[in-house]
């Protein structure tokens, strides 16, 4: 064990990564907004000081966090159409995010880019670009995918139902009590409909991918908003 310079000890093998991941431990367990530097120290059986040895502040941890965040969604592939290349990352970027709730408002807004982050978004752009969206578009493009990306994830966040029993269960015990035929006659049959059908809400992110999907597609040989 060493110790620092304010006579603090640190434990053996504690590290940059190794604050930077068990912070996002936490954050995954606990939410990031309760996450502090002293409770990472305790946590890390660390001197209250010693942290800041591998990271400045809370700004710099959180810009370290969503890089490693990055790091795990997967890039666009080189030999892949581009349709399949998006699609794909899309639905990698779906499963990290459902992994690490609490990033989902953090990852296009940090204003200290890590190497991750800014390896992902020019793989991404250059995806777009070879496949022959000029600048304009390409930029749509990226708008458009992660918004629906970071609002789906917190809407699904939200709901927690990932199989159709989940949805079933939720239509028979909490939304059809409140939804009386003769006052919501459309949502009433809606949701039993739906749910005797074995409704699966999960298949609603590819549904509005390829939608979106469909509209780049459309526009691609563009140079603006075609208007």
């Amino acid at each position: 064990m060493s110790v620092d310079e304010g006579g603090a000890a640190a434990p053996a093998g504690l590290s940059r990564r190794r604050v930077v991941l068990e912070a996002i431990r936490l954050a995954d367990a606990e939410g990031v907004h309760g996450l502090s530097m002293r409770r990472l120290a305790t946590v890390l059986n660390a001197g209250a000081m010693t942290l800041y040895h591998y990271i400045a502040n809370k700004e710099e941890l959180l810009d370290a966090m969503v890089d490693v965040v990055f790091e795990e969604i997967a890039l666009p592939r080189e030999d892949a159409e581009w349709r399949e290349a998006i699609r794909d990352r899309a639905l990698s970027a779906r499963r990290v995010l459902a992994r690490h709730r609490w990033a989902i408002g953090l990852l296009d807004t940090r204003t200290a880019p890590g190497p991750a982050n800014l390896r992902h978004h020019e793989a991404v752009t250059a995806c777009l670009r070879k496949a022959g969206f000029s600048v304009s578009m390409a930029t749509h493009a990226n708008w458009v995918l992660d918004s629906y990306l970071y609002g789906y994830a917190l809407q699904a966040g939200g709901l927690s139902l990932d199989t159709p029993d989940d949805f079933a269960e939720a239509i028979d015990d909490v939304y059809l009590p409140q939804l009386p035929a003769e006052q919501f006659p459309y949502l009433s049959e809606s949701a039993a409909t739906l749910a005797a059908a074995g409704y699966d809400p999960s298949e609603e992110f590819l549904f509005g991918l390829d939608l979106i999907l469909d509209g780049l597609e459309a526009r691609r040989g563009q140079t603006g908003r075609g208007r």
